[in-house]
């Protein structure tokens, strides 16, 4: 814990970081669209002049400050997950249970990087490209964890490109119904759904899939012939 005397000597954040915190909790809260250059550098508590000193547009301060929450929120995300286990799916399927904390919280408005990408129609703008290398960054952590899950289980390696593909669907998902519904518990509805997943992934054991070929067999056969009496 920091003493009276850190807090007293630590730096006041610079003019372009008061800008970016502002910028990030105005646009994260209310759109892009809707914020301002004169609401930004108002909460910001810094000068007119200081946002065309450190930003060259106002789609600029943007892309900036959805870059620093991709780190930022990367790092929280990776943390929480490791928290989990060694295991690889105790690990996959706690990520669901961060979310569910990060939905509960009083400021969860919505995936921020979803939330951009959602307002900004060309897909080669700087705001989209920083919002498609955010779901790239997540998509890799995703695949290092089912590269682990794999090798944990015996499966075929080739498996986890297409397992992760279908988890940021799961994880994104959930995060787009919280938003919507308001229920945390949507992050445990999509952790079921992945147990279920993963589940399917392992091979079953041999006296289940004797029980099963064996229901299919009989429910094949064809009645008994009935014969009329003579």
């Amino acid at each position: 814990m920091a003493t009276d005397a850190h807090i007293e000597n630590a730096p006041a954040p610079s003019a372009r970081e008061r800008l970016l915190d502002a910028a990030e909790a105005l646009i994260y809260a209310g759109g892009i669209h809707a914020t301002g250059v004169d609401a930004i550098v108002r909460q910001s508590g810094t000068a007119r002049k200081s946002f065309y000193t450190h930003f060259e547009s106002k789609d600029a301060l943007v892309a900036a400050a959805l870059e620093r929450r991709d780190e930022r929120w990367m790092n929280w995300f990776i943390a929480g997950t490791q928290q989990h286990g060694t295991g690889a799916r105790k690990r996959l399927l706690g990520m669901f249970d961060v979310l569910r904390e990060w939905f509960a919280s009083a400021d969860f408005h919505g995936c921020a990087f979803l939330n951009a990408a959602g307002e900004i129609a060309s897909a080669e703008d700087p705001i989209r490209v920083v919002a498609r290398e955010h779901k790239e960054r997540l998509l890799a952590f995703v695949r290092t964890q089912f590269d682990d899950f794999v090798a944990e289980t015996k499966l075929d390696a080739r498996r986890a490109a297409a397992l992760s593909r279908q988890w940021l669907v799961l994880l994104d998902g959930a995060i787009a119904v919280a938003l919507v519904s308001g229920e945390p518990d949507a992050a445990l509805d999509a952790q079921a759904v992945a147990r279920t997943l993963l589940d399917a992934q392992l091979p079953r054991k041999p006296n289940a899939a004797a029980r099963d070929a064996g229901s299919r067999r009989s429910s094949t056969k064809p009645p008994p012939t009935r014969r009329t009496p003579t």
